[in-house]
């Protein structure tokens, strides 16, 4: 069973079934039903076009699910537009169906969450963690989104800023979490650079250029992380680099500044620097300076005070960490890496242990614990 196959297929199914008329919930059931049939059939008895079949069988999921709720006429109406059988047209409908899960009466919170949901593949957890919400808190956030669309008709496209909020928290996703979507929302936001002229959508673009091109570099072979400053820079893609960077000059040409360009300036200033410690560190705190004028966000205020602790060194980043809640996400791995910096290595290893616990995956818990380790393994000597 090639599951990545029935991943690719089924935005573009459940698509055309929402523009045959189905409403969004019914669609979203009826493909799923689909994709389980397909598990259980194709095994034994594979499909000459996955995409047609996958169609069909959710079509008729559909109308079964129809003919209990709805009058005859309406059923009769519905057979009349089952898909011819035969070969599918090709097609990608994903983009689209981006926009259309961005509908407008939604809030931009809630149709970022259906869409990582229902298009983006992600689990309820994933998209929790991303939006530093409880895991029930999310699950009932996407069960109103969807109470909100069944019955409406998809005809009003959402706005790009939501879309593109979606695309970012689908590559951070794919490019740190379990799940590998990082190049697929690449792909799809070159898309949408190529039919929307916006600079922040170019801005996100650049910035998913510039951080994918050093993902060769950010894994030992073992599959343990290699920080940012160890990184092998002649493993980054240069390629990449150099369109990233083009993408975002063109962007900040036009003087309409908006947080991903802002984030991508940060990164350009990481890929630029020849070594870690040729960094312009005091340029990146004026970019996170511009950001959380953008933003207010306590994640960005979190990496600003590592940037200062970079740049003013660590006791006035330590400064800057003391003003934020220390219950953000990877707080305690921020305060045990400044208090290494500034010389206390108990704490930091304290510390560090402690964020291990809190890691949101294994790989970022098993480089905490080996830093933690190390500091101790050093006290011992």
């Amino acid at each position: 069973m090639d599951e990545v196959l029935l991943r690719s297929l089924t935005p573009s199914v459940l698509a055309i079934l929402v523009r045959r008329g189905a409403d969004f919930a019914a669609a979203e059931d009826a493909v799923q039903d689909a994709l389980l049939e397909a598990v259980r059939v194709w095994p034994t008895d594979p499909p000459r076009d996955a995409k047609g079949w996958l169609i069909t069988v959710a079509w008729r999921r559909f109308l079964d699910a129809a003919r209990a709720n709805t009058a005859r006429r309406r059923r009769e109406d519905l057979l009349d537009q089952e898909p011819a059988p035969g070969p599918a047209a090709a097609a990608d409908d994903t983009l689209q169906l981006y926009f259309l899960c961005a509908h407008p009466s939604l809030t931009p919170s809630s149709a970022v969450a259906l869409t990582l949901r229902a298009v983006g593949g992600l689990t309820t957890r994933q998209i929790a963690r991303a939006y530093l919400v409880p895991e029930a808190t999310m699950a009932q956030r996407i069960s109103r989104a969807k109470r909100t669309v069944s019955g409406v008709r998809f005809d009003r496209p959402g706005d790009v800023a939501t879309v593109l909020r979606v695309l970012y928290l689908v590559f951070n996703e794919g490019y740190s979490g379990d799940v590998d979507l990082a190049a697929e929302a690449i792909r799809l936001t070159r898309q949408l650079a190529a039919a929307v002229d916006h600079p922040e959508v170019a801005g996100l673009l650049a910035l998913m250029l510039l951080h994918h091109a050093r993902r060769a570099a950010r894994t030992a072979p073992d599959g343990s992380l290699v920080p940012l400053a160890e990184q092998d820079r002649g493993r980054w893609d240069t390629e990449s680099i150099a369109e990233g960077i083009g993408i975002l000059q063109a962007a900040l040409a036009r003087d309409r500044l908006g947080e991903f360009q802002a984030q991508a300036a940060i990164a350009a200033l990481h890929a630029d620097a020849p070594t870690a410690a040729e960094t312009d560190w005091v340029q990146i705190v004026e970019w996170y300076d511009e950001l959380v004028r953008l933003t207010d966000s306590p994640v960005v205020r979190l990496n600003r005070a590592v940037a200062v602790g970079e740049a003013d060194g660590p006791r006035a980043g330590l400064g800057a960490l003391a003003e934020l809640d220390a219950s953000l996400p990877r707080h305690t791995a921020v305060a045990a890496y400044l208090h290494e910096r500034d010389g206390d290595p108990a704490t930091a290893a304290r510390l560090y242990a402690e964020a291990a616990h809190k890691a949101p995956n294994l790989a970022e818990r098993d480089h905490l614990t080996r830093q933690a380790a190390r500091l101790n393994a050093r006290r011992c000597r």
